[in-house]
């Protein structure tokens, strides 16, 4: 018997690439359509471990807690710059994208691109964890998909404000909130200031999440965020829990408006 030189080698073999193929290598190429993608994996990563981390405050009894929800989105934010900070500087934050347009750090036309991409992560994230824990949601509601009540789970996904505040003091509450998370990432990264050293950046950055949480997030939640809201009240919207998310009489308990339409935008040059 011979050493097996009748056969050849698979790797030997000259590979066609199909029209289709190269084709989608060539868009991949495109600087703007890496970033939009780096947007949307990188948000979407974010938002799994951080809203996984809710349910399980929400649903699991002893199996969650507050500490473990601001881990979640810590750590959640730790994975999202290490999967595309060298691609599109892992924003994840549709008001972090603003003040870096707002400063000259990046051009305005990409401002689209971005916020695109963080809301259809967050969007995709929101039905993950819906579909995950589906079975449990409907166990912990009696079949019940409802915004308040003791057996609420519209919180799963998007932010609620508690009994004891108002609207504008939430309002002021994100403004601050939002510009001390800005302040503190151009210390971390600003290569003219004492940056993290090359390396740790993501994961100081995910503990200054934690630290933001653990420390002020309970007036608000602190979404700090339009990215991390947005999409998912607006995926509770079309998955059952209906308008009562976004409806007039439920304002003094709704989150969204206090950073999804300036709140952040206003909180993060005031920051700078």
């Amino acid at each position: 018997m011979g050493s097996g030189c009748c056969f050849r080698s698979p790797c030997n073999s000259r590979m066609v690439s199909s029209p289709v193929i190269v084709r989608a290598q060539a868009i991949l190429q495109k600087e703007m359509v890496r970033e939009v993608l780096a947007e949307l994996i990188s948000t979407y990563v974010m938002m799994v471990f951080g809203l996984g981390s809710v349910a399980h405050m929400v649903l699991g009894g002893n199996l969650g807690s507050y500490l473990g929800v601001n881990l979640g989105f810590g750590f959640g934010v730790t994975m999202g710059v290490n999967i595309a900070g060298k691609i599109s500087g892992a924003h994840m934050n549709a008001a972090v994208t603003f003040t870096n347009c707002a400063l000259g750090c990046m051009p305005w036309k990409k401002f689209p691109v971005y916020v695109l991409g963080q809301f259809l992560g967050s969007f995709l994230a929101a039905a993950t964890i819906y579909g995950l824990f589906y079975t449990a949601i409907l166990d912990y509601s009696g079949g019940q998909l409802t915004v308040t009540g003791p057996t609420a789970t519209a919180n799963i996904f998007a932010t609620y404000l508690p009994d004891h505040m108002t609207l504008w003091r939430g309002f002021l509450d994100e403004v601050l909130l939002t510009g001390l998370l800005q302040l503190c990432l151009f210390a971390i990264t600003d290569p003219r200031n004492n940056p993290a050293q090359q390396g740790t950046q993501a994961v100081v950055i995910g503990l200054l999440v934690v630290t933001i949480g653990v420390s002020l997030g309970m007036n608000s939640g602190y979404a700090i965020n339009p990215s991390r809201d947005l999409p998912p009240r607006f995926f509770t919207f079309i998955a059952g829990w209906g308008v009562q998310v976004f409806r007039w009489d439920h304002l003094l308990g709704l989150h969204w408006l206090h950073h999804s339409t300036g709140a952040p935008d206003i909180g993060e040059p005031h920051g700078v």
